[in-house]
C-alpha cells in the first residue's frame, strides 16, 4: 500500500537554524508524494489487468457471488486510492504555490512530524482534532 511506500522515506533532519519549509524540505515531501503516487498508479493498472484476467462466468452461482464481492471491494479500494491521488495533485500544487505545509484554518504550522505522518495533511493537529470532535458531535 502506499502508505508502507512513504514509510520507507528517511525522515526529513532539519538543520540548526533551517527555515520552515525551506526548498529541500519541499523537495523532500513533494518526492514522497509523487512516489506515493507512482505506487497507487500501479495498484490500479494491477487491478484492471487483473479484473479483465479474471472476468469469467462461473456456473455455480456461490463462485459468482463470491467473485463480484471481491470486485465491488477492489473497485471500493481503488475508488479510494483515486481520491487520494486527487489530494496528492492539490497537495503538490500547495508545494508549487509555497502554501504547501501550513494549516488552512489557522495558518500556523503543521509542523515536520505530522507531514512526514501524513504527507497531505491540511490542518494542524489542534484544528484536525476540533475538527473531530465536531463531526462526532454532528454524527450523534
Amino acid at each position: 500500500m502506499p502508505q508502507e511506500l512513504h514509510k520507507q522515506v528517511i525522515p526529513y533532519k532539519p538543520k540548526k537554524g533551517e527555515n520552515y519549509m525551506s526548498s529541500k524540505q519541499l523537495m523532500h515531501f513533494r518526492s514522497i508524494l509523487e512516489g506515493i503516487k507512482v505506487e497507487l498508479g500501479h495498484d490500479i493498472d494491477r487491478t484492471v489487468h487483473t479484473m479483465q484476467d479474471e472476468a469469467t462466468i462461473f456456473a455455480d452461482p456461490n463462485d459468482r457471488a463470491s467473485q463480484e464481492s471481491d470486485m465491488a471491494l477492489e473497485l471500493r479500494n481503488r475508488d479510494r486510492e483515486r481520491k487520494l491521488i486527487k489530494k496528492i495533485d492539490e497537495t503538490i500544487a500547495k508545494i508549487d504555490t509555497g502554501d504547501y505545509g501550513y494549516c488552512e484554518s489557522c495558518g500556523v504550522e503543521i509542523g515536520l512530524k505530522r507531514l512526514e505522518a501524513r504527507p497531505t495533511a491540511t490542518l494542524c493537529i489542534d484544528c484536525k482534532t476540533l475538527d473531530e470532535i465536531r463531526e462526532k458531535q454532528v454524527a450523534k
